[in-house]
């Protein structure tokens, strides 16, 4: 819970953050840098000597720097007078001086960040600085990377394995990568790895890797040392001039650099980095309360004793290591011997490799520390779980990724965490580590069992985490969608997790708004609610998604419904819990798709029931948030989705269409419940989607609908000539698709007959059996249902009403020329009732309703339509001419208003040739090139005013009247287009007798300036040339400009023109449909009717089922689990067409081309190698043939039997004597092992290393006993197990045998005696479960414990007590269970059982005691 409510509280500042506007300046790189300064010189120190001594010379102390370099209290202090130099009290802390930006000069300019920090410094401190101050992401594993410390090689291939692994890993998994951060060794390595990722990945993110150095050693240190931080500090690699010190890697991206207070002492830094690693594999993945902390693994190349000491303590404290075979030293040594037993892992044998592969260093090795050395080997061998060998000439492990993730996952699968606990352990890194080729191979095999419910978490961490592939194998390993989402609170939980986006902005301000209008509301303080009021809920969610889907659907998530418990009604109940059902498939769905998540929403697309309708709703939410959102980028992205959904959902209905178009059509129609109870088709409608509309089996339906009741197939001639001859229908002349469906129906039966007569038996058909409805449905039509589907069918009121349109035009026409009286004739007065018919059904259109949008919405909609535009323009027209004819003064103008209208109203016209499917398409056409001129038009009149004010200003001389100067500036200029060239301005044509002279005459311009001679003055050449301008540009150049834009504009709309048309054909097809059936003027009957029936007698309106129909719920079912089928082949398609697709083909060859060059350069490098080895091993094997010849030898010898040949010599190899051979431990594996562990238990002693082949007491061995507190005697009992490495009694109570006791306390789980469990006791000093300390003994002797030594050792006797249920010692006993609160407990005694590993022996041998499985 205490998670919930810091992702709750994450929200909520989120939420507040989006919607108020922020109070606190936004922090400047200067700010920011100065409050980095000053937590850098609060926080870490450095160490600098405060008593000079003097070291090998005179002007050296013994801290390694200069006399110079002290402070002048450090050269004489009076504090440490007599006292000799110790770096822990001679070296104090101060405030850092080096710390900033580190840049580092040559290509690329690569910068990093860098602090010098204390010996002494805090962990917790240095993370802080890592994820605080220098902005590094929390890491989901850490990769500590050792090794040799010198240039070593390494081959070509593993190198690259080696680089190309490293950086995969860390990228993939968002790892950091720790080093020594020198530039040799491996150090070195690591940044060309980084260096290879940076180069050829530019765009992705960078590889953290961090240098944890000593800064004593670090050559040209100086250029980092600024009091006040460099940003950046320039430093210089002088690799040929750093004698022993060593430069920083330039392509490391952070550098800790651990000052103890000297100068040129190596590895200063081990202590501190390792408890950096500790403090970081400490930290909770993801920053949770709970979880699993960050996973750590030690990779190794090459390396020497240092190395195997830091594998040795890095195994012991529970860290995985992957040593590199091939690397080097250490590395190779370990390698060599990982896969043999551990009988075969000598001194001998570990002298040779140490030989073989450190060269003349081997020399200088003592023969105490090769002892110690092979002592560590074994037990790092031992601890097979924590060690992964990469070998390159293995196939097993793929690549170094491979190998370091599966290390980790291996090392997490020890004995003492089998189960489910363990698996989800392994699942939840994988996941962090986004790596889902390791949950398939590793995680998801036979061995694991999984249950739904024990994936939930993961499955709620790869949807939050956005990793699609995760999810996908979730679900096909076991995870029930249905079940994950049963809880809403879950659903909820996901919505708080949305990444920022349009979707989550928009919910946030609603959440606020709503929270806001509530204290308004209530009149609480605002205060008093911020933790609790400010949340999200679903219904918020609804509320949001409605928005975006439009406000014709219903709620999704419908709030708890109040009015049950208020009013005691039952009816409300049943919507609801309709408007409630709940898709799991679709809340995944809408989850994904409104965070415009393409993977997620494909794969959740994929589960829901109703996907046809899921794809229409994604398509109109993402288009509508693309509409309102501010980022272009985001919204291009948006729109791209919406197509594809548009896409698949025209994939899935064509595939339905194909199979049956019946049912198709159901799917267009039908109440969705799932989708806020509307249709596919007003969904594909809403959302714009003009090529689903467009489909055949969508216009179909639209094409069944515009017939009505009559067949498709009819001509339209003959519904001409019934619809004035209608007696014909009673003929069969017109074809009803009644008597369509009589006619299959019967066509069917008589083929079932056929066949039943040839073959004699009874057919079973796969059509879908007929209802009582159905039967009844299919009797022939009565003649009256005939005259009505006649005369109600959208085709027939269609033609009506062009021809009432017609005769209304006639009509109007007539009036305006013939009959256009003072006084109204009657032919106006009817024109005038037509007239009102129109409007009465505008109105009935603007209020008709059926889908639900609200007025509002509708009347947007009935806005946006062009024709309807025209209509409410002619109708305002019409009335204002109405009104100034029916005056005297505005008599005429009221004529001329009407006669305007008339041509708005042969406009309207058009509308009739939308319904052809010739002519129609054409109309859109039209439609944009009128767009198109209109914006030519701005252009034209740009020349047009330019060259008639010229020309107006050069002839004519101050005209002051209006009316001249248009005409001559504009319309003359306009008419020159067209061919009407001018006459004035040429000497040649002019006519003075054309022109009045002072402007006097009304009918005449006026004359241009004249001369003395009564001559033009105006320059002739100028305006002919003028003239010839304007004609070139006008004429020419516009002109066909307009036509070469039309031309394109034609081109571009004339493939899309039919799918406009057939998208634009619903709107005329639903009018017509909703239109009642006479034509005006009659139609205001029909208005009168509608107006009693809906007005006065409140009657519910008519709902037809045309456009919108409610299925049954079990042919609901059948229809969606339908539509599923067709879907599942769609998907299936839509793979066959992707794997036979060029591209795909390319890729595939591509990457077989790739793994044959990888297979061919390995096998190229190890060829060599493998054969040595593959020799090495035959000749092993004749060594132990040798032997076994020899041991049957002997065998016969003491039975008597002499030998007839002379013995020939048993073979021996070089490094190993018979008598090594021959005294070699037989003991099994295990026996005998935590008593010689190095590291003696609550003590700082060590114990002098026991190899496995000196641990008999007859093996001669060089025994240097470390002191203990027990005194020596010679008398004094000898370790039954053999030597310890330590005498005395130790940590134990006395000298040999401290006997102990195990009670085991059994039980049978239930009365069928089918699980055998035990009582097992908390120990909360060591937060462990372990057994009872005080029938016959189960076992009893010696022990491999920690705590024994050469003279001391633990002996363990097992008693077991089985209680019977029905006994009264079993009542108490689980009385006292009950009572203790979790500290006692029965647990099944079963080889999952977290106990040590003494007493798991224990319970062992007590499950065998009772034939249990164990």
């Amino acid at each position: 819970m205490g998670e919930d409510m810091v992702k709750a509280r994450r929200f909520h500042t989120l939420a507040i953050s989006a919607v108020r506007p922020s109070k606190h300046l936004s922090r400047s790189p200067s700010f920011q840098r100065c409050a980095f300064t000053s937590w850098t010189k609060d926080n870490i120190h450095k160490r600098e000597c405060c008593f000079f001594e003097k070291g090998v010379s005179e002007d050296v102390c013994k801290c390694g720097y200069s006399k110079a370099d002290h402070v002048d209290e450090a050269i004489k202090p009076e504090d440490f007078t007599g006292e000799s130099w110790d770096k822990h009290r001679h070296a104090h802390e101060v405030p850092t001086d080096a710390f900033g930006d580190i840049s580092f000069g040559g290509l690329g300019q690569k910068t990093g960040q860098y602090a010098r920090v204390s010996t002494d410094t805090s962990p917790e401190t240095l993370y802080q600085l890592l994820t605080e101050q220098w902005k590094l992401p929390p890491p989901n594993l850490l990769i500590s990377v050792t090794g040799g410390a010198k240039n070593f090689y390494l081959k070509a291939g593993l190198k690259s394995m080696f680089h190309r692994g490293l950086i995969k890993v860390a990228q993939t998994t968002g790892a950091w990568i720790i080093t020594g951060g020198t530039h040799t060794g491996v150090m070195k390595h690591v940044g060309q790895a980084v260096r290879d990722h940076a180069l050829s990945n530019s765009t992705q993110g960078q590889i953290v890797a961090i240098g944890v150095a000593t800064w004593g050693i670090i050559h040209n240190r100086d250029a980092l040392v600024h009091s006040e931080g460099c940003f950046p500090a320039h430093y210089e690699m002088d690799t040929k001039g750093q004698g022993r010190l060593s430069c920083l890697d330039n392509n490391h991206t952070h550098f800790l650099l651990v000052d103890d207070g000297t100068h040129g002492h190596y590895g200063v830094e081990i202590e501190l980095r390792s408890r950096l690693e500790k403090c970081i594999s400490g930290k909770r993945l993801g920053n949770k309360e709970g979880g699993i902390t960050t996973p750590v693994v030690c990779v190794v190349l090459d390396g020497g004793p240092g190395t195997l000491h830091t594998i040795y303590n890095a195994m012991l404290n529970g860290t995985p290591c992957v040593v590199m075979e091939g690397s080097g030293r250490i590395a190779d040594v370990i390698a060599q011997v990982a896969g043999l037993p551990l009988t075969r892992v000598t001194i001998a044998l570990i002298h040779q490799l140490m030989k073989k592969f450190f060269g003349k260093e081997y020399d200088s090795f003592p023969h105490l520390k090769i002892i110690e050395w092979t002592k560590k080997i074994q037990d790092i061998i031992r601890m097979s779980h924590w060690l992964t060998i990469f070998r390159i000439s293995e196939d097993n492990h793929g690549d170094v990724d491979v190998a370091i993730l599966q290390a980790l996952l291996k090392a997490s699968r020890t004995s003492e965490t089998l189960g489910i606990e363990s698996w989800k352990r392994q699942l939840e890194l994988a996941i962090t580590w986004n790596r889902v080729d390791i949950a398939e191979t590793e995680i998801f095999t036979e061995e694991s069992q999984w249950n739904s419910c024990d994936l939930h978490s993961a499955m709620f961490s790869a949807l939050v985490g956005n990793k699609p592939q995760f999810v996908s194998l979730l679900l096909e390993n076991g995870v029930s969608l249905r079940d994950f989402l049963q809880d809403e609170e879950t659903l909820r939980e996901l919505y708080k997790q949305l990444p920022g986006g349009i979707f989550l902005r928009k919910l946030a301000k609603r959440v606020h708004s709503s929270c806001r209008s509530r204290r308004k509301a209530l009149r609480i303080r605002r205060r008093a609610h911020l933790d609790q009021g400010e949340m999200i809920s679903m219904t918020h969610v609804s509320d949001e998604v409605r928005h975006l889907l439009g406000s014709f659907t219903h709620a999704l998530y419908p709030p708890p419904n109040l009015s049950k418990s208020l009013t005691g009604s039952q009816e409300p109940l049943g919507e609801d819990n309709a408007d409630a059902q709940r898709d799991p498939g679709r809340d995944l769905f809408l989850w994904a798709v409104v965070q415009n998540n393409k993977e997620l929403a494909e794969i959740a697309w994929e589960l829901c029931r109703d996907c046809m309708s899921a794809a229409l709703a994604a398509s109109k939410i993402l288009k509508t948030m693309a509409e309102e959102g501010s980022d272009a980028d985001e919204a291009e992205d948006m729109q791209e989705l919406a197509n594809h959904y548009e896409k698949h959902a025209i994939g899935v209905f064509s595939d339905c269409h194909n199979c049956d178009e019946e049912r198709a059509r159901k799917l267009l129609v039908r109440v969705s419940p799932f989708w806020g109870r509307t249709t596919c088709l007003r969904l594909a409608l809403e959302a714009d989607d003009k090529s689903f509309v467009a489909q055949s089996g969508v216009q179909a339906l639209l094409t069944q609908i515009w017939c009505g009741e009559l067949s498709v197939d009819n001509p339209v001639w003959r519904v001409l000539v019934c619809m004035v001859f209608f007696p014909l229908i009673y003929t069969g002349f017109l074809v009803f698709r009644r008597d369509e469906i009589i006619h299959r129906e019967a066509e069917k039966k008589e083929e079932i007959k056929t066949v039943e007569t040839v073959t004699g038996s009874t057919l079973r058909t796969n059509s879908r059996s007929l209802d009582l409805s159905d039967l009844k449905r299919l009797k022939p039509l009565s003649s009256w249902y005939r005259l009505v589907h006649l005369y109600s069918s959208p085709q027939v009121k269609f033609y009506w009403n062009i021809v009432a349109y017609f005769a209304f035009l006639f009509l109007f026409a007539v009036v305006l020329m013939i009959d256009f009286q003072a006084t109204p004739s009657a032919g106006e007065v009817l024109l005038y009732i037509w007239l009102l018919s129109l409007v009465c059904e505008e109105v009935r259109q603007l209020f008709y309703d059926p889908d639900g949008f609200g007025f509002h919405k509708k009347a947007r909609m009935y806005i946006n339509e062009v024709w309807n535009i025209l209509d409410v323009l002619s109708i305002l027209l019409f009335i204002v001419g109405l009104a100034f004819r029916l005056t005297t003064e505005l008599f005429y103008a009221g004529k001329i208003l009407l006669c305007v209208d008339f041509v708005v109203f042969c406009l309207r016209f058009m509308a009739i040739f939308t319904i052809s499917r010739t002519l129609g398409p054409k109309i859109i056409i039209v439609r944009r090139m009128m767009r198109d001129m209109f914006f030519f038009m701005f252009l034209l009149s740009i020349w047009v005013v330019a060259y008639g004010v010229a020309k107006q200003g050069i002839l004519i001389h101050n005209d002051n009247r209006l009316d001249w100067i248009v005409r001559g500036a504009i319309y003359e200029p306009y008419l020159i287009i067209f061919g009407n060239f001018p006459t004035n301005i040429d000497y040649a044509v002019f006519d003075l007798d054309s022109c009045s002279m002072n402007g006097t005459d009304p009918l005449k311009p006026k004359c241009p300036v004249l001369n003395e001679n009564q001559t033009p003055a105006f320059p002739e050449w100028l305006t002919i040339i003028m003239l010839c301008v304007y004609l070139l540009f006008a004429n020419i150049l516009l002109l066909n400009l307009l036509i070469a834009i039309f031309n394109f504009t034609f081109q571009t709309v004339q493939d899309n023109t039919d799918r406009i048309w057939k998208f634009q054909r619903y709107e005329l097809i639903k009018e017509y449909h909703s239109r009642p059936a006479a034509p005006p003027p009659f139609i205001i009957f029909s208005h009168f009717y509608l107006f009693i029936r809906n007005m006065v007698l409140c009657r519910p309106p008519i709902i037809s089922k045309e456009f919108k129909s409610e299925l049954p719920q079990m042919e609901e079912e059948e229809l969606l689990s339908w539509e599923a089928l067709m879907k599942d082949r769609y998907l299936l398609s839509i793979k066959q067409e992707q794997s036979q697709s060029m591209e795909r083909r390319i890729l595939d060859t591509a990457q077989k081309v790739t793994t044959i060059n990888d297979r061919l350069e390995r096998e190229e490098e190890t060829s060599s190698p493998a054969v040595d080895q593959r020799l090495a091993r035959l000749e092993e094997q004749v060594i132990q043939s040798a032997k076994a010849l020899q041991w049957i030898m002997d065998s016969l010898k003491c039975q008597g039997y002499a030998a007839k040949e002379a013995q020939p010599q048993t073979l021996t190899t070089p490094d190993e004597s018979p008598d090594t051979l021959t005294n070699t431990s037989e003991k099994e594996d295990g026996f005998h092992v935590k008593a010689r562990q190095l590291y003696y238990p609550d003590s700082k002693l060590t114990r002098f290393p026991v190899p496995e082949e000196k641990v008999p007491w007859e093996v001669f061995h060089i025994h240097v006993h470390p002191e203990t507190t027990s005194c020596w005697f010679p008398t004094t009992p000898q370790n039954p197990g053999g030597r310890t490495g330590i005498r005395g009694r130790g940590a134990l109570i006395c000298l040999g045998p401290n006997r102990s006791e195990d009670l085991v306390l059994t039980r049978m789980q239930d009365s069928e005696r089918s699980i055998l469990e035990h009582l097992v006791v908390w120990d909360e000093r060591h937060g462990t479960l372990t057994l009872p300390g005080v029938s016959p003994a189960v076992f009893e002797g010696y022990v491999d414990d920690c705590r024994n030594t050469d003279n001391a050792w633990v002996e363990i006797t097992v008693l077991n007590i089985h209680l019977d249920r029905r006994s009264q010692l079993m009542a108490d006993v689980s009385s006292l269970v009950a009572s203790s609160h979790g500290a006692l407990q029965w647990q099944e005694v079963s080889g999952k059982t977290r106990l040590s590993a003494n007493q798991r022996d224990s319970l062992r041998q007590v499950a065998e005691l009772h034939n249990r499985k164990f």
